[in-house]
């Protein structure tokens, strides 16, 4: 059963029918322990945060930030700001100083609340910056706050602001006059072309959101779910809130490069994530089968034969599979495929919702065929994350993103452009009026920028259409669809596809420097620097290879016929990332020009 209200009173209210059930399950930072919190418990101390933030005089729709990863203070600081009719501004915990101190000033944030060290650190030089910012509030009790810094305090001490609820009474009248017309949050997308926009996003739009996927997303009180990606991403902000409102167990992954360390303590049974997770997943298998026995590998290679015929050419097509199949299949499901999830700490796997980029056909294909539901959508942070997505137990289509939910109404617009409309749907943009008129048609839909197109009821992507380049000789290329089939390799850990008003199609290529140096480690190749390694002529044959091999089924003028191997990653530090590890292609082009001009010399 879902308990859906206000945001401002589901707390309190799930706690009145949870009571002592486990709601959270977390570590303090930098500890190993893991920890639980009953709905009783997450109950009492969002009425604290609600008091201690009355006491620090926070007015009706006033805008809070958050700066921090993942952290069980992270939602009790959210909820307590809804309890009060406050709005919370989420900041990715990787944020530059320049980017804080943008969105502090664009939001007038007086109270900053922040996570670790680095967090506070950069709030604390910015903030002679930020005229409205007052009060820095730290989660993480380890921090040192720097000498003759006033304006900081722990929130332990914060909340002592909150103890016995001595502004109760308040607290409950205004919960009382909340509306969903109120803002609930301000998200700043970080923008691939590094324009910074918040997007409002209201309590109607979370009451139908957690309505509308809870027709179609079988999340439910019986399932472990954890945290992976940032709350500040709204794919994990909303799919949280979803496994909250049927009474799920959320487990609070603090630290995302301990993610699969994690899952196998965990064993959690739901996760979403971006399709480079299962990239990584697929990699790592691939790696482990092309490393065994003769006798090892084709047995693998049958159990995947087997799985994807099952699982995927019979199941996702709704179809039975003939006896003689299942048995197969049961075999192998038990002998091998067990054996993967176990591995990766999904035993008791129920299904994991994906989206946020491109997935690749052949690691989709890979991951149904483990026995893994993989839910395949598709959202935005204007649509409150999900607008489609697979069905579990229902036909689905390898390449789509699934069926649209109920509420939300889709069409298809000029250039292929897909249209959206629905109470789901973002009001606009904070402070943007005229940003906010041009993402809208005439009509009223909100214009995504994507392109795409419905058949047989299931919704397929195309490519964002500012992203669609144009070569010199006049042929689209989607970028995106072609470095989705290249980082499938193991040897390629990030991709970007230059084309646009090129003669032809070349790529900057980061490999990974772990299997690359054990490669050349392996077959005699001496290099002195990661430099020299990279253009190394026996380095250089083995990924062109590699490259042409993934490429057979492009058509020849979509094909990468040069690229560079680069010694350093992309990052965010350079502006070539954006946090949520989206690619800046403009200031690719700025940083790598010479190797770019390079590979287009005669």
């Amino acid at each position: 059963m879902q308990t859906n209200c206000h945001l401002s009173s589901f707390v309190h209210e799930q706690a009145k029918v949870l009571g002592e059930k486990t709601a959270l399950t977390y570590r303090e930072f930098g500890s190993r322990e893991w920890k639980a919190v009953s709905w009783n418990q997450f109950s009492l101390t969002v009425k604290q945060v609600s008091s201690a933030l009355l006491n620090l005089g926070v007015k009706v729709q006033e805008n809070i930030g958050v700066f921090s990863q993942n952290a069980v203070q992270y939602l009790y600081t959210d909820f307590g700001a809804f309890g009060v009719r406050a709005v919370t501004v989420p900041f990715y915990a990787t944020s530059s100083e320049e980017q804080i101190r943008f969105m502090i000033s664009d939001a007038d944030i007086r109270l900053l609340f922040v996570g670790e060290q680095e967090q506070y650190d950069k709030a604390h030089r910015v903030f002679p910056q930020c005229p409205t910012l007052e009060r820095i509030i730290i989660f993480d009790r380890s921090v040192v706050i720097l000498p003759g810094d006033p304006n900081a305090i722990y929130f332990d001490d914060f909340l002592k602001l909150g103890e016995n609820l001595p502004r109760q009474t308040e607290v409950e009248q205004r919960c009382a006059q909340a509306s969903m017309d109120d803002i609930a949050n301000i998200l700043y997308t970080s923008g691939t072309t590094g324009d910074s926009k918040g997007v409002i996003l209201s309590h109607g739009q979370y009451y139908a959101a957690m309505a509308a996927n809870h027709k179609t997303v079988p999340v439910d009180e019986n399932d472990v779910v954890m945290n992976f990606l940032p709350y500040t991403h709204v794919f994990e902000r909303g799919w949280a809130i979803l496994a909250l409102t049927v009474g799920a167990r959320l487990v609070i992954n603090t630290y995302p490069r301990e993610i699969q360390e994690t899952m196998r303590e965990i064993h959690p049974t739901c996760m979403s994530s971006v399709p480079r997770f299962w990239e990584k997943v697929f990699v790592g298998v691939k790696a482990k089968i092309d490393n065994a026995s003769g006798a090892k590998r084709a047995l693998f290679k049958k159990a995947l034969s087997v799985g994807r015929r099952h699982n995927v050419e019979y199941l996702s097509n709704g179809r039975r599979p003939p006896l003689h199949l299942q048995m197969e299949y049961t075999f192998f499901n038990k002998m091998v495929f067990s054996l993967i999830r176990k591995q990766l700490g999904l035993e008791n796997a129920h299904f994991f919702p994906t989206a946020g980029a491109t997935v690749s056909p052949e690691v989709e294909e890979f991951v149904h065929a483990i026995g893994i539901n993989m839910m395949v959508g598709y959202g935005l942070t204007e649509s409150l994350a999900t607008v489609s997505h697979d069905h579990l137990g229902e036909p689905y289509t390898l390449g789509s993103v699934g069926r649209p939910l109920e509420d939300v109404e889709v069409k298809i617009g000029e250039n292929e452009e897909i249209l959206l409309k629905g109470p789901t749907i973002t009001r606009g943009y904070y402070k943007r009026e005229a940003l906010t008129a041009a993402a809208f048609d005439k009509d009223g839909y909100f214009k995504t920028g994507d392109a795409g197109y419905l058949k047989d009821g299931e919704l397929f992507l195309k490519e964002r259409i500012k992203d669609l380049f144009k070569t010199s000789n006049g042929k689209y290329i989607a970028p995106q669809m072609i470095e989705s089939k290249l980082l499938v390799d193991k040897f390629v850990d990030q991709i970007a596809v230059i084309a646009d008003q090129r003669k032809f199609v070349s790529a900057l290529i980061v490999p990974d420097f772990n299997l690359l140096e054990e490669y050349a480690r392996d077959n005699g190749v001496k290099a002195d620097s990661r430099e020299e390694l990279c253009r190394h002529p026996k380095i250089m044959a083995m990924m062109t290879e590699r490259v042409e091999t993934l490429q057979q089924g492009l058509a020849s003028y979509e094909r990468i016929k040069r690229f560079t191997l680069l010694p350093k990653p992309f990052s965010m530090e350079n502006g070539e990332l954006t946090n949520t590890l989206k690619i800046r292609r403009n200031v690719l082009v700025k940083n790598y020009a010479a190797e770019i001009e390079e590979m287009y010399q005669e």
